[in-house]
């Protein structure tokens, strides 16, 4: 080997072994473990609730919280903040913790968290600590076996100081944040439990009739009043075929209120005819022609009864209580349309005297049968 090449072996050594030491000095430097996120000692056990399902609905998904790496002494100048995720990964770590934290009763009404927000935020304070901000989100929803219906949210954090050597303070205030959410709920379902409609168990209802006398335009059905000439104060038809006709219908109004859990729905159900719109021509008003226009009156009490009998709990879920009546509601009007219409097809008007006989047997039956005569 020449000198020449002996001393740029020699300079190449040297290069090399710069550049380790270069590449050492800039290694990963200080370190951030996961957290490790423990289960919470909670004053309560759940008595109207069990957690079913966790969502991670978080915006960002990277990491669960942003820490101020750790120093080996004090007064050494503090790194940047980095991303630090639990153990585990966020939301199966999120699920040990509620797993852990609070029994499951699977006889109790399922509820899903929903995972908005998650964050630890750690910056550098003087003197040499550190302050960590922790903000959580979560939004509580009842399974119900067609959907999830949203009932609360919750909105809390915490705010520490910690020393820029030591992270210990991290997880335990984390976990306190989390267990604040859990709290908040075991509260807030102990109160709506038994008064929110959303969180009700049953429908019960229960009907009762209008009966007033004080509507100058409205005669509402009642078994005591029946119809006389006087109500029909509509103007007579000129040449129809009919000698009078009367204008009945009935509608529902529906009162809920939960107690103790169940929807007690107060139905009112109102049989009515409409006076300004029911007419008698002149000299038509005979007692024939008056039990026939009744009989139209009874067949909507007869409708009436038998949408009552339809609406039973068994039939109505709380969910869609309200749908179910109205759907009954439609077919009932449809069926009492249909009803009016074969009675006067099949009485003619009213003209056929058997034929408004048997009807007279029929109906008079069917209101015995329901207990209004």
């Amino acid at each position: 080997m020449t000198a020449f090449s002996a001393a740029r072996a020699v300079w190449c050594g040297l290069l090399v072994s710069l550049l380790l030491v270069l590449i050492g000095a800039g290694g990963p430097g200080p370190q951030v473990p996961t957290l490790a996120l423990q289960a919470a000692k909670l004053p309560f056990t759940p008595t109207h609730f069990y957690i079913a399902t966790i969502r991670d609905e978080r915006p960002n998904r990277s990491a669960v919280a942003w820490l101020v790496p750790t120093t080996s002494k004090a007064g050494t100048p503090l790194a940047p903040a980095r991303p630090v995720d639990l153990q585990g990964g966020a939301l199966p770590a999120i699920q040990q913790f509620v797993r852990q934290s609070l029994p499951r009763n699977p006889a109790l009404r399922p509820v899903q968290i929903r995972v908005r927000e998650c964050r630890v935020q750690e910056t550098p304070a003087p003197g040499g600590l550190v302050e960590g901000r922790i903000a959580v989100v979560m939004a509580f929803d009842y399974q119900t076996p067609d959907r999830a219906v949203f009932l609360t949210e919750y909105r809390g954090g915490a705010r520490y100081m910690r020393s820029a050597t030591d992270l210990a303070p991290v997880e335990p205030a984390l976990r306190q944040s989390l267990a604040g959410g859990l709290s908040y709920l075991q509260a807030w379902i102990s109160q709506a439990a038994t008064r929110d409609v959303r969180l009700a168990t049953a429908v019960h209802p229960t009907f009762r009739y209008e009966t007033r006398r004080t509507e100058p335009d409205t005669l509402f059905y009642d078994v005591k009043r029946p119809l006389v000439w006087s109500d029909f104060t509509g103007q007579p038809r000129p040449r129809g075929q009919y000698a009078a006709a009367v204008f009945p219908g009935f509608a529902y109004q529906g009162r809920p209120r939960v107690v103790n859990g169940v929807v007690q729905l107060d139905l009112q159900l109102s049989i009515f005819v409409v006076r300004s719109s029911s007419w008698v021509a002149p000299g038509q008003q005979t007692d024939f022609n008056l039990n026939h226009e009744q009989r139209h009156f009874d067949l909507v009490r007869l409708v009436a009864e038998r949408f009552r009998r339809k609406a039973t709990p068994d039939s109505l879920t709380v969910e869609d209580y309200n749908s179910i009546l109205q759907l009954q509601y439609l077919k009932s009007f449809t069926e009492m349309n249909h009803l009016q219409d074969q009675y006067d097809a099949e009485t003619h008007g009213g003209t056929d005297v058997a034929a408004q006989e048997r009807w007279n047997h029929r109906i008079d039956a069917e209101l015995r049968q329901y207990g209004v005569k």
